[in-house]
């Protein structure tokens, strides 16, 4: 199991309500770790477990999440896995604003992140620093503790009424607070508003897997062609697999030239059928991976053949989706809740009810069966132990005075 430690702290508005919360990512010596990090899957990692479930949970449904960047986290595009309509890119007042930097920070924010300035002294080297970013900064969190109150005072008259929001950040007494209040400020945050709180988070999900659920919830949610062929260029791995399979098994006559004609001509719902497929065969590290996905492809065909025509498609899914908890460590209530897929493919993998039981029950009658024979007739071949890791992982009671 991976562990991450991330410290939380609130923000609130003017009618004291949770705006946002800052993330700020540790380790076990309680040091605050870069998000591009020595290792960049270890930072992917990091970036995928802030999207998982469990912290969405941890933020509520609308409350905002600011995730601090340098350079190098912006550079290696190790963001790019963050919702844009959930996280702030809250980029540090000792960030090295190169010309790569700064072309980074504009593609960010064109692509529908909001901004933020972290620690803004309201210095005038510190204005001079970033006066190139304005037009793209979002919020300014500017540290009243450290702002010379003559400055501050421009500053607030610079950007007050402007489409540019201001966050007073170490508010640490209720005077604090008051005066902040009363000079305007949009947000605060600081020890009086909420201490920082420290969270452990287990996650062993791969990144890749999140990656490709992210996809599955674009598609879910009939976002544009343009948008999804903008996201999978984001992940080359995904790009080459999927134009390799539609060469392979797509005869057309045509030269295919971008992602936007490889998904127009596969369709939503063969789009759909591949990525389950690709999550299965790349996203799982365990030994039956294989065995796995084919089980997983048998099941899905058998489904989609006995159900009628309007729901072929939707039962192939269902099939899919029903062998998940197979490759998911985490909750799959939680991962369904994510992805929030259709209404008779959620009962199925939930409660194993709808439309879909009963095709889901024989196809899993006829597996048992097989593995049955399977297993007696080389029932030798097991060890005791794995019998009893077997049995008891299913919640299955052993007579311990019968072994």
């Amino acid at each position: 199991m991976n562990k991450i430690y991330i410290t939380k702290q609130k923000m609130i508005d003017r009618k004291h309500d949770a705006y946002a919360y800052e993330l700020i990512f540790k380790n076990e010596s309680d040091e605050a770790q870069s998000l591009s990090g020595a290792v960049k899957e270890t930072a992917k990692l990091i970036m995928s477990s802030i999207g998982s479930s469990e912290i969405q949970k941890l933020l509520g449904k609308k409350t905002l999440a600011y995730v601090n960047v340098e350079e190098g986290a912006l550079l290696k595009d190790l963001l790019d896995v963050l919702d844009k309509d959930r996280f702030i890119l809250n980029i540090l007042g000792d960030i090295d604003l190169s010309e790569k930097v700064i072309a980074k920070i504009v593609q960010y924010r064109k692509r529908g992140f909001r901004l933020s300035l972290e620690n803004f002294d309201s210095s005038t080297e510190m204005i001079l620093k970033f006066q190139r970013l304005f037009n793209y900064i979002d919020i300014i969190k500017m540290d009243v503790a450290t702002s010379h109150p003559a400055n501050l005072e421009k500053i607030m008259t610079k950007f007050k009424g402007t489409r540019i929001k201001l966050l007073a950040q170490n508010i640490e007494t209720k005077q604090d607070f008051q005066k902040y209040f009363s000079m305007g400020f949009d947000y605060f945050q600081g020890y009086y508003v909420s201490k920082p709180e420290v969270l452990e988070i287990i996650e062993s999900k791969d990144p890749k897997q999140f990656i490709i659920l992210q996809l599955l919830k674009l598609i879910k949610d009939n976002k544009t062609t343009e948008e999804l062929e903008k996201f999978i260029k984001l992940q080359a791995d995904l790009s080459f697999k999927l134009i390799q399979f539609f060469n392979s098994y797509e005869k057309v006559d045509v030269r295919i030239e971008s992602l936007t004609q490889v998904i127009t001509l596969m369709g939503r719902e063969k789009l759909l059928k591949w990525l389950m497929v690709y999550l299965y065969s790349e996203a799982s590290s365990k030994a039956t991976s294989k065995t796995i996905l084919e089980l997983a492809i048998k099941r899905a065909e058998r489904m989609e053949a006995e159900a009628s025509a309007e729901y072929k498609d939707k039962a192939y899914l269902a099939g899919m989706f029903s062998m998940l908890s197979s490759i998911f460590e985490t909750d799959i209530r939680e991962l369904m809740d994510y992805v929030q897929m259709d209404r008779d493919i959620t009962m199925l993998v939930l409660e194993k009810k709808g439309v879909f039981a009963g095709s889901l029950m024989r196809a899993e009658e006829a597996e048992k069966a097989y593995l049955k024979t399977v297993m007696m007739s080389n029932f030798e071949k097991f060890s005791t132990t794995d019998l009893i890791y077997a049995l008891e992982g299913n919640g299955i009671d052993i007579d311990k005075n019968k072994l």
